[in-house]
């Protein structure tokens, strides 16, 4: 090793300093005093190994730099296998309810979903007896439904127990058990179970067996047939033992936690029992390391729901998966989405008759006595309560000759005019990464806009201005690349109500009868791209306000600089300062919005 070997990275500077620097910027104190005396041998160990630590931190800088987010849910689409293949359970429905063009200057879906559609989640009230019924299954977590779930225990330290010797090792529709010998031997090799992990069972099933039909069959539908041998699953003794352990969550990448065709109900209830919740069908599991890495499931926050769609990812590498990881150990976490309910105004009702978005439906269609519930499934807005906006929910795909009403043409000129040509995409909500909706949180405060508005002039909401956010920075700091911005308006903590009291969300602000809530125009959502800024949430029910001419252009200046958007947030005055913000959308494949979950670490 020699000086040489260093100099794109470190410049050695004369004695009368005491300093030397790594590139422009990092620097590191070496001596003081009189540098002159050092001579000789002495003054080469200082410097070899100073240059020794100097590596250490710069491979460290690289490990850190290296940080990354993995996707470990499956892909949603009528022609994948994503639905529970038996009789009564609904399949998923991606409905394109209106496209751009003269009736809508945006891309309207309609979502038919149930809870075991893709990467799911479980929750106790799968196989917990709610108390009130004094059953021999009854117990207080009969009623954590996934609206009860607290946010910590949505993620923690990833513990991959690889059973891939299992796959395809079993008759005709029987599930390989794994048992707690298998746990045990995961224990020897790396350390303990504890409170605070995420035991992940890593057989490759879904990687190997999720596809497009009729292939897909091979997925569930031929183990259920008993036409193909069953997915690896933990028996009801693996459950009770990772319990004592404190593991309150889990995952699997076969299509269910349930071994076929007879252990489902008992694995269930050994685990939900303990208050545990996980992932059935996650997939890319191979891309963990064993331990270190950051495991999150987020799902819609349905009320009452026994298991919900979901989406699943982890971060690898660098310091961010400990923060994190500490963070759900000790429950530092905020949960920032309202809970879904047909009794709340959590879809847009429009402003005039027939302008609507689809309501908040839950539809029933299977009693299980056992639980005394109802198996449901939902049809709603893709924009339905916390959501993704995507660029091309308001821009049409490249190339596109769009038709718009009259009125919709001469705010395009007037937008071009002003900020450019409007741009096109074709990025939907699977196109998104998942890097671009998490990132630490920044929450700008823009109550004090609520009341500045004129009367006379509504529906009007309060412009978010570039001026607002230069005072933001000024006062705490400016904004930096990949952080999520997140306005605070107050108004979706304020007005979320059940009816008859559920107009001050949407109804009364949109026709007119109070004001809009504050909302950035397209000026401020330029500057923050100008920032390296890629997603802008807010506590409103939406970023474009209720002028539908200001909404408007703030979309196109959202798609055009590629920009996502996440809206209908709440608690917002709950998050703590140095908080990393998360959030992702259910994976639906050419949807030009999605719901979700987001949640703060601190």
């Amino acid at each position: 090793m020699t000086l040489n070997d260093h100099q794109p990275l470190l410049r050695l500077v004369p004695f009368g300093t005491s300093r030397f620097f790594v590139g422009d910027e990092r620097e590191i104190m070496i001596l003081s005093g009189r540098h002159q005396e050092l001579k000789g041998f002495a003054l080469l160990t200082v410097v070899i190994g100073l240059l020794a630590a100097l590596s250490a931190v710069n491979a460290q800088g690289q490990a850190d730099s290296k940080t990354h987010f993995v996707d470990c849910s499956l892909l949603v689409a009528s022609e994948y296998p994503a639905t529970w293949p038996t009789h009564p359970f609904p399949r998923f429905q991606l409905i394109h309810e209106q496209t751009i063009g003269p009736n809508s200057p945006f891309n309207i879906d309609v979502l038919l979903i149930d809870g075991n559609t893709g990467t799911q989640m479980d929750v106790p009230p799968h196989s917990v007896v709610r108390p009130e019924l004094n059953r021999e299954k009854s117990g207080p977590f009969g009623l954590a439904f996934t609206d009860k779930i607290e946010a910590w225990q949505f993620g923690g330290e990833a513990c991959v127990v690889d059973v891939r010797e299992m796959l395809d090792k079993a008759p005709n529709g029987v599930s390989p058990l794994i048992m707690p010998a298998q746990v045990e031997a995961f224990e020897k090799q790396h350390r303990p179970l504890r409170f605070g992990d995420v035991v992940l069972f890593r057989s490759d099933y879904s990687d190997k067996y999720y596809r497009p039909f009729p292939d897909g069959h091979r997925y569930i539908a031929d183990v259920a047939d008993r036409l193909a041998p069953g997915y690896p699953d933990p028996g009801p003794e693996t459950m009770e033992f990772l319990a004592t352990r404190g593991v309150m969550t889990l995952g699997t990448d076969s299509a269910s936690m349930g071994p076929m065709p007879n252990l489902a109900e008992p694995t269930h209830y050994a685990g939900l029992r303990h208050g545990m919740i996980w992932t059935e069908g996650a997939t890319n599991l191979s891309q963990l390391p064993s331990t270190g890495a950051f495991y999150c499931m987020l799902s819609p926050k349905h009320a009452d729901g026994m298991y919900s769609e979901t989406r699943v990812f982890a971060i690898v590498g660098g310091e961010l998966p400990k923060r994190l990881i500490e963070s759900t150990r000790n429950k530092r976490a905020v949960d920032l989405s309202p809970t879904l309910s047909m009794k709340m105004p959590v879809t847009n009702p429009g402003a005039l008759a027939g302008r609507h978005r689809q309501v908040y439906v839950k539809v029933d269609f299977l009693y299980s006595p056992d639980l005394d519930l109802w198996h449901h499934t939902h049809l709603m807005d893709a924009t339905t309560g916390t959501h993704l906006i995507t660029p091309s929910f308001a821009l049409p795909p490249e190339g596109t000759a769009v038709e718009y009403s009259p009125q919709v043409r001469g705010w395009l000129e007037e937008y071009e005019a002003h900020y450019g040509k409007r741009g096109s995409s074709s990025r939907t909500t699977e196109q998104v990464p998942l890097e671009w909706t998490c990132g630490d949180a920044r929450v700008v405060d823009v109550r004090s806009l609520v009341g500045t508005t004129d009367r006379a002039k509504w529906p009007s909401s309060p412009e978010v201005t570039v001026d607002h956010l230069k005072a933001y920075e000024k006062a705490h700091g400016e904004f930096t690349p990949w952080q999520i911005v997140i306005l605070q308006t107050g108004h979706i903590d304020k007005y979320l109500k059940p009816a008859p009291e559920d107009k001050g969300v949407w109804i009364d602000p949109l026709t007119g009868k109070s004001e809009g809530w504050p909302a950035p125009g397209p000026d401020a959502i330029q500057y923050l791209r100008s920032k390296g800024i890629r997603c802008v949430a807010t506590d409103a029910p939406d970023l474009g306000g209720v002028d539908p001419r200001r909404a408007l252009m703030t979309y196109w200046a959202m798609g055009s600089a590629d920009m996502v958007g996440i809206e209908f947030l709440n608690n917002v005055g709950n998050v703590p300062e140095k908080s990393y913000f998360l959030f992702a959308p259910v994976r639906i494949r050419d949807a030009h919005a999605s719901p979700g979950r987001a949640i703060v670490l601190h």
